[in-house]
């Protein structure tokens, strides 16, 4: 058979995913129809899996092997979205759950290295870009002092796990370690919002999902069941949430009519942290 030649356009659009999982995946669906994707993700499993997905499903899509945990090869990866076109989209999903790794792990991934691609795509992205950091309904859970917050956002990414309340703190287990994290991938967003994406007029935000059923979830759902299910009996919607919510609501932050919103985390989590402030759920059970 001849081979086909889908789409004949040029210089298209660049989106870029961090993390080739279900729920970024689902993500770009949203948003990739006549555009360039480049997955990025350190599993070439996970990598074939997701551009094969796509590829039958019409778009165009390129891969490359990114190891999260390391600056260099983060930047290599915004280097080569760039080479690519404009980047208008750049969507990080990479992370480990509490229930897969140690504290140290969790920080140096979910916050050091979120970091370094806040750092990364604040250097390529094009002018009405648009950002978007996956964080987690935990980084509601514990509240960072106001001093400690001031100091995060004043430290450089490469220096934050010499912190004191890093260090005394979020090392203490991997579910704090977990909860800090995505919390200052908050303030991450926060701080890149005002200073290096501002300068390139692009945006970027956070979301913070609730309990949603991806593959990696089952198993924290094998790890802490009882817990989980009391989280979704208390919460207001009574059930989990998909990626395909997630999603939706990502594209809505990612496009044209969320123009005016930068800086700022939606917290997607059925009800979950209302019903932690209300006391009507208690992490203690």
């Amino acid at each position: 058979m001849k081979t086909m030649i889908f789409d004949r356009n040029e210089k298209k659009e660049v989106i870029a995913l961090l993390g080739a999982g279900s729920m970024g995946t689902a993500i770009v669906r949203r948003i990739a129809a006549g555009r360039k994707i480049l997955l990025g993700d350190i599993s070439e499993k996970n990598l074939e899996k997701a551009a094969h997905d796509f590829q039958y499903s019409g778009y165009d899509v390129d891969t490359m092997i990114v190891n999260a945990l390391e600056k260099d090869s983060i930047e290599a990866f915004a280097n080569k979205a760039a080479s690519l076109g404009d980047v208008m989209y750049f969507i990080d999903t990479a992370g480990a759950s509490p229930h897969q790794t140690n504290p140290e792990h969790i920080l140096n991934l979910d916050m050091v290295g979120t970091g370094y691609a806040v750092d990364a795509f604040g250097k390529v992205m094009a002018k009405g870009g648009a950002g978007l950091i996956v964080s987690s309904q935990t980084g509601y859970m514990y509240p960072i002092p106001y001093e400690e917050e001031q100091k995060i956002l004043n430290t450089p990414t490469d220096q934050l796990m010499n912190l004191s309340f890093i260090k005394e703190t979020a090392m203490q287990n991997s579910g704090l370690a977990y909860m800090i994290a995505k919390r200052i991938n908050q303030l991450q967003a926060m701080k890149a919002a005002a200073t290096t994406w501002k300068e390139r007029r692009a945006r970027i935000n956070t979301i913070s999902p609730g309990v949603i059923v991806t593959p990696l979830a089952y198993d924290e759902f094998a790890a802490a069941g009882e817990g989980y299910q009391d989280m979704i009996d208390k919460s207001a919607a009574e059930r989990t949430g998909t990626s395909d919510e997630i999603a939706e609501a990502a594209a809505f932050l990612l496009g044209e009519h969320a123009g005016f919103i930068t800086g700022t985390d939606l917290l997607i989590d059925g009800g979950v942290i209302a019903a932690l402030r209300t006391g009507t759920y208690s992490l203690l059970g």
